[in-house]
C-alpha cells in the first residue's frame, strides 16, 4: 500500500497549538468555551486543545465526546443502531461550543454533530475545528479553524494517526484501497 506522510507529530502539535491561539483570540473569554470532539480521533484532539488553552490562559474548559453515529444520514440503520455513546458533562445552553473533528470531507460529519448538539441545548455559538480540510464539500459546511489545507482527489483517503489511537501521530494521503 502506497501512503505520503503529510504532517509528522511535530506538525500535528504546531497547527493545534495554532489552532488554540485562534479559539483563544476569537472568543477573548474563554471561561464560556467547551470543546466537543466527535468520535473517534476527534476526541484526542479536543483534549490536546484543551489542554493548550489552559496552558496559555490558566482556564480549564472542559471536553465533550460525541458519538453521531445515529445522526448520520449516508448509515444503514444497522450501522446507526450500534452507536457507542457520547459524554458531553455540562450544558451546552449559552456556551460557546467547538465541535472538533480530525477531517473535514463532505461535511455530513460536521452537519450530524451540529443536530446532536441542538439536542443537548441551544449553544450561544456552534463553531467548528479541524485538523485537515480535504475539500470536496457537499454541504455548505466550512470549519473556523483548520491545521492544514490539503488538496485531495475523490481516489485519495487522509488517515489521521494519533497515539492514543493508532500508537503513532501523523496524517497520511492514502488510494482508496486502505481500510481504517
Amino acid at each position: 500500500m502506497k501512503e505520503k506522510i503529510i504532517m509528522d507529530g511535530r506538525g500535528m502539535e504546531r497547527a493545534l497549538v495554532r489552532i488554540a491561539h485562534e479559539i483563544i483570540e476569537r472568543n477573548q473569554d474563554v471561561s464560556n468555551v467547551a470543546l466537543i470532539g466527535i468520535h473517534r480521533r476527534g476526541v484526542p484532539l479536543a483534549k490536546r486543545l484543551a489542554a493548550h488553552i489552559a496552558a496559555f490562559e490558566g482556564v480549564e474548559v472542559p471536553v465533550g465526546t460525541l458519538d453521531i453515529t445515529s445522526y448520520r444520514d449516508d448509515l444503514s440503520e444497522q450501522t446507526a443502531k450500534s452507536a457507542g455513546t457520547s459524554d458531553i458533562p455540562f450544558a451546552v445552553r449559552g456556551k460557546t461550543i467547538v465541535m472538533v473533528d480530525d477531517v473535514v470531507h463532505t461535511g455530513r460529519t460536521a452537519r450530524a454533530a451540529m443536530d446532536a448538539i441542538m439536542d443537548l441545548g441551544r449553544p450561544s455559538r456552534l463553531q467548528f475545528a479541524a485538523l485537515i480540510d480535504r475539500g470536496h464539500r457537499e454541504l455548505p459546511i466550512r470549519p473556523d479553524y483548520v491545521g492544514k489545507n490539503v488538496p485531495t482527489s475523490h481516489e485519495e483517503l487522509v488517515a489521521v494517526r494519533v497515539a492514543e489511537i493508532d500508537g503513532e501521530e501523523c496524517v497520511a494521503i492514502l488510494d482508496k484501497s486502505f481500510k481504517d
